[in-house]
């Protein structure tokens, strides 16, 4: 095989998908077609037998993640059609040279996945001795929803072996020359493929890379540090952020004042007793630039918030106002163009009569918010992201808008979701 080669791994769990991906990734003119661990759990060795008859010519990979039982596993893999099959660098010793042994049995080369090694370096040279075929240098799916670096080690491998090391973690059109760069042999790029809705075109510009050694821009398949937070908020929605946490319960009956406008920023809370604006006016004074106030007036009236406290956000920079409760003042509110939420519309307001406090924890319809924490607020509800799982929660729902986008084309092309996904396969049963 000649090096650098892309690798697409095909990690969906539905046959049909994959085949579907595979023909456009092979048209775009990839090197390697990787079964991965989701399709070979969901469809078993089927998967490789089937990509084998399509593709006779390329390249196959089996990513069984052998712990035990290497030799069974790779004979069953190799017979099914894998040019190279995946075990763990976790796994015992025993279990390698098992594998290894298989390897030469069958015709398939031993790929050593080096996932979650406390010390790759180290294990990457004895995994050399012990007669692997290559080294994957591999960041994690969920590794990289926490901002962790695909690359890290990877030139601290190169330098010590004398085999074709494979990476993958986030692979993309931006960073897939930093790979070359670093000495990688085997460029394996899983979502900037998969997720795409032309895969074929996704496959010939990553390999524009590879060649010229110089990266295309993307605004997709990035993951960030809490530093470019936002940069992801601005392009998922709620949905999403559901999505990502595990279909999370949002704040809901809020309404937008106006037309609808997106609302992402940390939090600043405020709890007051309804028709008291004290405290909610004061949250102006006390929030930083781009904050989020998010006010519980109980969620009833008199209003607690108006044109004056809007002018006042704006002109502090507030992102915007979320109020469990009660706001007036509407047609000012929506020529000053500053997005405010409100359970209610009234025109009597209250009194600021001081009770409540300002950076408390709040419970509004049993959705627990914390003053720095971060909101996601448009047309569909309110999610609340914990500060201490923003990065991870931003970076799943970015994946989730990703995945959403390969699917709606997959309906365009003349199917349904029902049909895309399986449906009825995947019901739970018993």
């Amino acid at each position: 095989m000649k090096y650098p080669a892309l690798q697409v791994a095909l990690d969906f769990i539905d046959l049909s998908r994959a085949e579907k991906c595979a023909k456009e990734a092979v048209l775009g003119g990839c090197d390697i077609l990787e079964a991965g661990t989701p399709l070979i759990k969901s469809e078993g060795l089927d998967c490789v037998r089937k990509l084998r008859k399509l593709f006779p010519e390329k390249t196959i990979v089996a990513d069984m993640k052998i712990m035990d039982a290497g030799r069974t596993e790779v004979e069953s893999a190799a017979k099914a059609g894998a040019d190279i099959v995946c075990v763990l660098a976790a796994a015992a010793d025993e279990t390698i040279k098992e594998c290894v042994k298989a390897g030469k049995n069958y015709g398939a080369q031993i790929q050593a996945d080096l996932i979650a090694i406390k010390d790759p370096v180290k294990r990457a040279k004895q995994l050399e001795d012990l007669g692997v075929d290559i080294i994957g240098v591999h960041c994690a799916i969920d590794e990289q929803m926490h901002a962790k670096d695909a690359f890290k080690t990877l030139k601290e491998i190169i330098a010590v072996v004398d085999l074709p090391v494979a990476v993958a973690g986030g692979i993309n059109s931006e960073t897939a020359v930093s790979a070359v760069k670093a000495g990688a042999s085997i460029i394996i790029v899983g979502g900037a493929i998969t997720k795409e809705k032309n895969a074929t075109q996704a496959v010939k510009t990553i390999k524009k890379t590879i060649k010229s050694k110089k990266g295309t821009k993307t605004s997709l398949y990035k993951r960030v540090s809490e530093k470019n937070i936002k940069d992801i908020l601005r392009k998922v929605s709620s949905a999403n952020v559901s999505d990502a946490m595990h279909r999370k319960e949002a704040v809901i009956g809020l309404k937008a004042i106006g037309k609808p406008i997106k609302i992402i920023g940390k939090v600043i809370t405020v709890k007051t007793l309804p028709g008291d604006w004290a405290k909610p006016v004061q949250a102006v004074d006390k929030a930083e630039k781009g904050d989020v106030i998010i006010i519980d007036a109980c969620g009833t009236g008199p209003a607690v918030w108006g044109e004056l406290a809007t002018h006042s956000a704006k002109q502090k920079g507030i992102a915007g106002v979320i109020i469990n409760g009660a706001a007036r003042d509407i047609e000012e509110i929506i020529k000053m163009g500053l997005p405010v939420y409100s359970k209610m519309v009234m025109p009597n307001a209250g009194e600021p009569k001081g009770f409540g406090e300002i950076g408390v924890g709040l419970n509004i319809d049993g959705i627990v918010i914390e003053t720095g924490d971060w909101v996601v607020c448009d047309s569909d509800g309110i999610c609340v992201i914990p500060q201490n799982s923003i990065v991870e929660v931003a970076n799943r729902a970015m994946s989730v808008l990703e995945t959403e986008n390969r699917l709606r084309k997959e309906i365009d092309d003349g199917s349904t979701l029902s049909r895309v996904t399986h449906l009825l396969k995947w019901e739970k049963t018993g």
